[in-house]
């Protein structure tokens, strides 16, 4: 049997900026929920939907009930739906993304999806709509989930790809390239590897802080990636 390696990216702020549309999108489905408009949003780097959710529906006063989740995720579902043109002309790839994603795609037994905290609907969209989709396997990927953590997400993105793929993945054949210490420490209770880069909030002190097993800048120096990502998903 082949050995394969699964890679799992974050996607904001590690592989993409869309803040701006992140923004609106809540904004719309804030309106669409509350009834009024939002006034503040909760901060967003390294955390879920949920967590993002009920701390932007608390800052606005507004008191939430059990119903709020599901009906605020499908407005915000629907509030991206729309905005695809609009995450072309304001999102952007962050720099060597896509060349990371190609280079990294083309090491033995690679194995290449997403592991966020985001709705799936929305990080779908923001990965097609600036060409980031095209070396990742989405259908294995970790996504927002009501009940699991993003540790167990990794777990369950791992599955998922070692019956897609009729292999077995190794704890230590995983790794998540992410941004923020929160993912550091969803990689660590999953038993996978983290290549922290310090493309979001966080510095690479405070990664490196975090428990990340490499740590780089960002995502510029191709080679860099690509080295840092073999050697951590050699098993």
């Amino acid at each position: 049997m082949r050995r394969h390696r699964l890679i799992l990216w974050n996607v904001d702020h590690t592989l993409l900026d869309a803040g701006r549309v992140t923004r609106e999108a809540y904004a719309e489905a804030f309106q669409e929920v509350a009834g009024v408009p939002m006034e503040r949003m909760a901060p967003t780097a390294g955390r879920t939907e949920s967590e993002i959710v009920f701390e932007t529906l608390a800052f606005n006063g507004v008191v939430t009930g059990d119903d709020h989740l599901d009906a605020f995720t499908a407005a915000l579902a629907r509030a991206y739906s729309v905005r695809r043109d609009r995450v072309r002309a304001h999102a952007r790839a962050l720099p060597g993304a896509a060349e990371a994603l190609e280079a990294a795609g083309r090491l033995p037994g690679a194995i290449q999806s997403v592991l966020t905290g985001s709705l799936e609907a929305a990080a779908r969209i923001k990965l097609a709509e600036l060409g980031l989709d095209r070396h990742l396997d989405l259908a294995v990927g970790g996504y927002f989930s009501p009940v699991y953590p993003k540790g167990a997400t990794i777990e369950t993105s791992r599955i998922k790809a070692a019956a897609a793929y009729k292999t077995t993945i190794a704890e230590s054949a995983t790794v998540l390239v992410a941004d923020h210490p929160l993912d550091v420490r969803a990689a660590q209770i999953a038993r996978a590897r983290c290549l922290g880069v310090a493309t979001g909030t966080a510095t690479e002190t405070e990664l490196r802080a975090a428990g990340a097993d490499e740590v780089l800048p960002g995502l510029a120096d191709t080679r860099a990636v690509l080295v840092a990502v073999d050697r951590l998903t050699r098993g």
